[in-house]
Protein backbone atom coordinates (compact mmCIF):
# COMPACT_ATOMS: atom_id res chain seq x y z
CA UNK A 1 0.00 0.00 0.00
CA UNK A 2 1.51 3.26 -0.69
CA UNK A 3 1.67 5.97 1.47
CA UNK A 4 -0.65 8.98 1.20
CA UNK A 5 1.85 10.97 2.33
CA UNK A 6 1.21 12.89 -1.50
CA UNK A 7 -2.22 13.69 -0.92
CA UNK A 8 -1.61 14.55 3.03
CA UNK A 9 1.51 15.67 3.21
CA UNK A 10 4.31 15.57 6.05
CA UNK A 11 4.49 17.99 9.17
CA UNK A 12 6.75 17.57 12.59
CA UNK A 13 5.18 17.35 15.49
CA UNK A 14 4.04 20.78 16.79
CA UNK A 15 7.02 22.52 18.52
CA UNK A 16 9.93 20.22 16.63
CA UNK A 17 12.32 22.62 14.88
CA UNK A 18 12.78 22.87 11.06
CA UNK A 19 14.56 20.57 9.06
CA UNK A 20 16.19 21.77 5.66
CA UNK A 21 16.46 19.53 2.69
CA UNK A 22 18.15 19.89 0.06
CA UNK A 23 18.16 17.67 -3.29
CA UNK A 24 21.58 18.13 -5.31
CA UNK A 25 20.78 16.66 -9.42
CA UNK A 26 22.78 17.23 -11.95
CA UNK A 27 20.80 19.82 -13.50
CA UNK A 28 19.27 21.72 -10.50
CA UNK A 29 19.54 21.99 -6.78
CA UNK A 30 15.72 22.26 -5.27
CA UNK A 31 15.59 23.37 -0.98
CA UNK A 32 12.90 22.97 1.11
CA UNK A 33 11.83 23.39 5.14
CA UNK A 34 10.10 21.24 6.93
CA UNK A 35 8.34 21.84 10.19
CA UNK A 36 5.28 22.13 12.28
CA UNK A 37 3.26 23.15 9.18
CA UNK A 38 4.71 21.11 6.10
CA UNK A 39 6.70 20.93 3.64
CA UNK A 40 7.07 24.49 1.88
CA UNK A 41 9.24 27.43 0.73
CA UNK A 42 10.50 25.69 -1.94
CA UNK A 43 13.46 26.90 -3.80
CA UNK A 44 15.45 25.98 -7.04
CA UNK A 45 18.07 26.71 -9.38
CA UNK A 46 20.68 25.38 -11.99
CA UNK A 47 23.00 23.71 -10.06
CA UNK A 48 26.32 25.95 -10.08
CA UNK A 49 29.27 24.45 -12.05
CA UNK A 50 30.75 28.06 -12.46
CA UNK A 51 34.03 29.80 -10.40
CA UNK A 52 35.44 27.85 -7.66
CA UNK A 53 34.72 24.63 -6.36
CA UNK A 54 33.29 25.21 -3.56
CA UNK A 55 30.16 27.12 -5.41
CA UNK A 56 28.23 24.57 -5.46
CA UNK A 57 27.88 24.21 -1.60
CA UNK A 58 28.05 28.67 -0.98
CA UNK A 59 25.01 28.27 -3.26
CA UNK A 60 23.50 25.31 -1.06
CA UNK A 61 23.66 27.39 1.72
CA UNK A 62 22.52 30.77 0.04
CA UNK A 63 19.02 28.43 -0.50
CA UNK A 64 18.84 27.65 2.78
CA UNK A 65 18.96 30.98 3.67
CA UNK A 66 16.19 32.23 1.16
CA UNK A 67 13.50 29.04 1.94
CA UNK A 68 14.50 30.13 5.56
CA UNK A 69 13.29 33.66 4.53
CA UNK A 70 10.26 32.60 2.37
CA UNK A 71 8.82 29.80 5.86
CA UNK A 72 9.68 32.68 8.13
CA UNK A 73 12.25 30.33 10.11
CA UNK A 74 14.99 31.35 11.31
CA UNK A 75 18.05 29.96 9.76
CA UNK A 76 19.42 29.23 13.10
CA UNK A 77 16.99 27.87 14.54
CA UNK A 78 17.65 24.58 11.40
CA UNK A 79 18.23 21.52 13.79
CA UNK A 80 19.27 18.95 11.02
CA UNK A 81 20.13 19.22 7.07
CA UNK A 82 19.44 16.45 4.75
CA UNK A 83 21.23 16.29 1.84
CA UNK A 84 20.23 14.00 -0.97
CA UNK A 85 23.09 14.18 -3.76
CA UNK A 86 24.05 12.61 -6.86
CA UNK A 87 27.57 11.46 -7.05
CA UNK A 88 30.10 9.43 -6.74
CA UNK A 89 31.63 10.78 -3.75
CA UNK A 90 34.75 11.00 -2.46
CA UNK A 91 35.76 11.71 1.44
CA UNK A 92 37.85 14.08 2.36
CA UNK A 93 38.94 14.01 5.91
CA UNK A 94 35.66 11.98 6.52
CA UNK A 95 33.43 14.54 4.50
CA UNK A 96 31.84 14.15 1.59
CA UNK A 97 33.25 15.92 -1.45
CA UNK A 98 30.91 15.56 -4.98
CA UNK A 99 33.27 14.06 -7.47
CA UNK A 100 30.05 13.84 -9.88
CA UNK A 101 30.07 13.85 -13.73
CA UNK A 102 27.42 16.00 -14.44
CA UNK A 103 28.88 19.14 -12.26
CA UNK A 104 32.81 18.37 -12.07
CA UNK A 105 34.26 19.33 -15.82
CA UNK A 106 37.77 17.66 -14.72
CA UNK A 107 36.32 14.36 -14.83
CA UNK A 108 35.92 13.84 -18.63
CA UNK A 109 37.91 17.02 -19.54
CA UNK A 110 36.23 19.32 -22.30
CA UNK A 111 34.44 17.28 -24.70
CA UNK A 112 31.65 17.18 -22.09
CA UNK A 113 31.74 20.91 -22.09
CA UNK A 114 31.27 21.55 -18.60
CA UNK A 115 32.84 25.29 -17.65
CA UNK A 116 34.75 24.13 -15.09
CA UNK A 117 38.37 22.24 -14.28
CA UNK A 118 36.72 20.51 -10.97
CA UNK A 119 37.91 17.09 -9.99
CA UNK A 120 35.73 17.62 -6.74
CA UNK A 121 33.14 20.16 -5.43
CA UNK A 122 33.23 20.65 -1.93
CA UNK A 123 30.08 20.03 -0.36
CA UNK A 124 30.34 18.62 3.48
CA UNK A 125 32.60 20.49 5.37
CA UNK A 126 31.25 24.22 4.13
CA UNK A 127 27.89 22.80 4.92
CA UNK A 128 28.59 21.60 8.59
CA UNK A 129 31.00 25.23 9.09
CA UNK A 130 27.07 26.45 8.74
CA UNK A 131 25.10 24.30 10.11
CA UNK A 132 25.14 21.93 13.46
CA UNK A 133 24.20 18.62 11.57
CA UNK A 134 24.42 17.63 8.09
CA UNK A 135 24.03 14.38 7.01
CA UNK A 136 24.81 13.50 3.10
CA UNK A 137 24.11 10.52 1.37
CA UNK A 138 23.77 9.50 -2.59
CA UNK A 139 20.74 10.43 -4.01
CA UNK A 140 19.87 6.88 -4.37
CA UNK A 141 20.30 5.92 -1.21
CA UNK A 142 17.90 8.97 0.01
CA UNK A 143 14.94 7.68 -3.10
CA UNK A 144 15.20 4.00 -1.71
CA UNK A 145 14.46 5.50 1.88
CA UNK A 146 12.35 7.20 0.95
CA UNK A 147 9.77 4.94 -1.13
CA UNK A 148 10.57 2.33 1.25
CA UNK A 149 8.88 4.80 4.07
CA UNK A 150 6.13 6.49 1.66
CA UNK A 151 6.35 5.02 -1.78
CA UNK A 152 6.14 1.98 -3.82
CA UNK A 153 8.81 -0.41 -2.02
CA UNK A 154 6.50 -1.00 1.01
CA UNK A 155 4.04 -4.12 1.25
CA UNK A 156 0.84 -2.80 3.52
CA UNK A 157 2.96 -0.47 5.29
CA UNK A 158 6.09 -2.83 5.71
CA UNK A 159 9.12 -1.46 4.01
CA UNK A 160 10.37 -4.46 1.52
CA UNK A 161 13.71 -6.18 2.09
CA UNK A 162 15.16 -6.59 -0.96
CA UNK A 163 14.33 -4.07 -3.59
CA UNK A 164 16.41 -1.11 -5.33
CA UNK A 165 15.33 2.42 -7.00
CA UNK A 166 16.60 3.41 -10.25
CA UNK A 167 16.86 7.35 -11.18
CA UNK A 168 16.60 7.73 -15.03
CA UNK A 169 17.52 11.38 -15.26
CA UNK A 170 20.33 13.93 -16.18
CA UNK A 171 22.38 10.90 -14.88
CA UNK A 172 20.92 6.92 -13.90
CA UNK A 173 22.17 6.05 -10.45
CA UNK A 174 20.14 3.53 -8.06
CA UNK A 175 19.62 2.72 -4.65
CA UNK A 176 19.61 -0.74 -2.97
CA UNK A 177 18.24 -2.96 -0.40
CA UNK A 178 19.83 -6.19 0.37
CA UNK A 179 18.28 -8.00 3.56
CA UNK A 180 16.68 -4.94 4.80
CA UNK A 181 20.14 -3.77 4.78
CA UNK A 182 20.60 -0.89 2.45
CA UNK A 183 23.77 -0.92 1.15
CA UNK A 184 26.08 1.97 1.06
CA UNK A 185 29.87 0.85 0.28
CA UNK A 186 33.38 2.35 1.70
CA UNK A 187 32.17 5.67 0.77
CA UNK A 188 28.70 5.84 0.28
CA UNK A 189 29.07 5.05 -3.66
CA UNK A 190 27.27 1.93 -3.82
CA UNK A 191 24.85 1.98 -6.45
CA UNK A 192 26.08 3.54 -9.55
CA UNK A 193 25.38 0.89 -11.93
CA UNK A 194 25.03 3.88 -14.33
CA UNK A 195 28.59 3.10 -15.02
CA UNK A 196 28.03 -0.44 -16.08
CA UNK A 197 29.82 -1.01 -19.48
CA UNK A 198 27.49 -2.36 -21.77
CA UNK A 199 28.58 -1.17 -25.26
CA UNK A 200 31.70 0.00 -27.44
CA UNK A 201 29.75 2.40 -28.72
CA UNK A 202 32.10 5.19 -29.50
CA UNK A 203 29.60 8.25 -29.57
CA UNK A 204 28.60 7.06 -25.92
CA UNK A 205 31.28 9.97 -23.62
CA UNK A 206 30.07 9.81 -20.35
CA UNK A 207 31.11 12.63 -18.28
CA UNK A 208 33.00 10.03 -15.69
CA UNK A 209 35.47 9.91 -18.53
CA UNK A 210 34.48 6.41 -19.95
CA UNK A 211 32.73 5.34 -23.57
CA UNK A 212 29.95 3.27 -23.43
CA UNK A 213 28.01 3.05 -19.92
CA UNK A 214 24.86 2.88 -19.23
CA UNK A 215 24.95 6.84 -18.25
CA UNK A 216 26.74 7.92 -21.35
CA UNK A 217 24.36 5.99 -23.62
CA UNK A 218 20.77 7.04 -22.14
CA UNK A 219 21.05 9.35 -19.79
CA UNK A 220 19.03 12.90 -20.27
CA UNK A 221 22.03 14.43 -21.11
CA UNK A 222 23.37 11.53 -23.56
CA UNK A 223 20.13 11.63 -25.75
CA UNK A 224 20.50 14.97 -26.40
CA UNK A 225 24.49 14.85 -27.20
CA UNK A 226 23.56 11.63 -29.25
CA UNK A 227 20.80 12.13 -30.89
CA UNK A 228 20.91 15.77 -31.65
CA UNK A 229 22.68 15.20 -35.41
CA UNK A 230 19.83 12.93 -36.04
CA UNK A 231 17.29 15.53 -35.31
CA UNK A 232 15.90 15.02 -32.22
CA UNK A 233 17.37 18.13 -29.91
CA UNK A 234 16.29 16.00 -27.00
CA UNK A 235 14.67 13.55 -25.31
CA UNK A 236 11.52 15.35 -25.09
CA UNK A 237 11.79 15.58 -29.18
CA UNK A 238 12.54 12.12 -29.31
CA UNK A 239 10.01 10.89 -27.24
CA UNK A 240 7.46 13.12 -29.42
CA UNK A 241 9.05 11.76 -32.67
CA UNK A 242 7.91 8.60 -31.60
CA UNK A 243 4.69 8.74 -29.98
CA UNK A 244 4.32 10.97 -33.93
CA UNK A 245 5.17 7.24 -35.45
CA UNK A 246 8.56 8.25 -36.39
CA UNK A 247 9.94 4.65 -37.14
CA UNK A 248 13.73 5.88 -36.48
CA UNK A 249 12.48 7.61 -33.08
CA UNK A 250 10.62 4.02 -32.32
CA UNK A 251 13.89 2.25 -33.24
CA UNK A 252 16.22 4.53 -30.93
CA UNK A 253 13.82 4.26 -27.99
CA UNK A 254 13.80 0.43 -28.50
CA UNK A 255 17.23 0.21 -28.00
CA UNK A 256 17.50 2.56 -25.57
CA UNK A 257 15.12 0.27 -23.66
CA UNK A 258 17.37 -2.55 -24.09
CA UNK A 259 20.07 -1.26 -22.85
CA UNK A 260 18.20 0.17 -19.92
CA UNK A 261 16.87 -3.09 -19.38
CA UNK A 262 19.94 -4.88 -19.23
CA UNK A 263 20.92 -2.97 -16.25
CA UNK A 264 17.96 -3.85 -14.42
CA UNK A 265 18.71 -7.58 -15.21
CA UNK A 266 22.37 -7.36 -13.82
CA UNK A 267 20.58 -5.64 -10.53
CA UNK A 268 18.17 -8.45 -10.45
CA UNK A 269 20.14 -11.39 -11.17
CA UNK A 270 23.15 -9.94 -8.49
CA UNK A 271 20.99 -9.14 -5.86
CA UNK A 272 17.88 -11.22 -6.11
CA UNK A 273 15.02 -8.71 -5.91
CA UNK A 274 11.54 -8.34 -5.78
CA UNK A 275 10.46 -5.04 -6.77
CA UNK A 276 12.34 -2.52 -8.29
CA UNK A 277 10.26 1.36 -8.81
CA UNK A 278 11.84 3.64 -10.97
CA UNK A 279 11.88 7.29 -11.29
CA UNK A 280 13.65 10.62 -12.63
CA UNK A 281 12.27 12.88 -14.98
CA UNK A 282 13.52 11.29 -18.19
CA UNK A 283 10.90 8.05 -16.95
CA UNK A 284 8.25 9.76 -15.21
CA UNK A 285 7.64 11.69 -18.48
CA UNK A 286 7.14 8.83 -20.65
CA UNK A 287 6.16 6.48 -17.74
CA UNK A 288 3.42 4.76 -19.59
CA UNK A 289 5.87 4.32 -23.04
CA UNK A 290 9.26 2.64 -21.19
CA UNK A 291 7.84 0.59 -18.17
CA UNK A 292 6.03 -1.86 -20.47
CA UNK A 293 9.15 -1.86 -22.64
CA UNK A 294 11.48 -2.01 -19.72
CA UNK A 295 9.25 -5.37 -18.28
CA UNK A 296 9.12 -6.64 -21.65
CA UNK A 297 13.55 -6.23 -21.31
CA UNK A 298 13.54 -8.02 -18.35
CA UNK A 299 10.58 -10.38 -18.44
CA UNK A 300 11.66 -13.96 -19.33
CA UNK A 301 15.58 -13.60 -19.08
CA UNK A 302 16.34 -16.68 -17.02
CA UNK A 303 12.86 -16.84 -14.90
CA UNK A 304 14.36 -18.47 -11.58
CA UNK A 305 16.34 -15.14 -10.85
CA UNK A 306 13.64 -12.72 -12.60
CA UNK A 307 10.32 -14.39 -11.76
CA UNK A 308 8.62 -12.43 -8.78
CA UNK A 309 10.70 -9.47 -9.17
CA UNK A 310 8.28 -6.46 -10.25
CA UNK A 311 9.45 -3.14 -12.52
CA UNK A 312 6.89 -0.05 -10.68
CA UNK A 313 6.95 3.49 -11.30
CA UNK A 314 8.00 5.24 -8.11
CA UNK A 315 5.14 5.93 -5.80
CA UNK A 316 6.79 8.88 -4.89
CA UNK A 317 6.60 10.19 -8.87
CA UNK A 318 8.26 13.74 -9.02
CA UNK A 319 8.63 14.46 -5.45
CA UNK A 320 11.06 11.58 -5.01
CA UNK A 321 14.20 13.85 -4.70
CA UNK A 322 11.83 15.92 -2.48
CA UNK A 323 10.86 13.21 0.17
CA UNK A 324 14.34 11.53 -0.10
CA UNK A 325 16.45 14.33 1.21
CA UNK A 326 13.58 14.40 3.78
CA UNK A 327 14.11 10.61 4.36
CA UNK A 328 17.36 11.59 5.66
CA UNK A 329 16.36 13.11 8.82
CA UNK A 330 12.72 12.90 9.74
Amino acid sequence: MISNILTEGFKLPAGAAPMACVDIGGTKVAVNIVDAQGIRAKVTEPTATTGSNDALARQIIRLVEQSCEAAGVEVAAVARVGVSSCGPFVLNQGLVELAAPNICGGLAGRARGLPNDWMTALLEAPLRARFAHVRVENDGIGALEAERRWGALQSDGVPMSHCAYVTWSTGIGTGLCVDGHVLRGKNGNAGHAGHIFVSDNNDALCGCGHVGDVEGLIAGNALARRFAPAGYADAAALFAAAYAGDAKATAILDDICQVMGRMLFSLIATLDLERISIGGSVYWHHRDYLLPRLRAAVQDKLPPLTRGCELVSAGLGERVGDFGALALVA
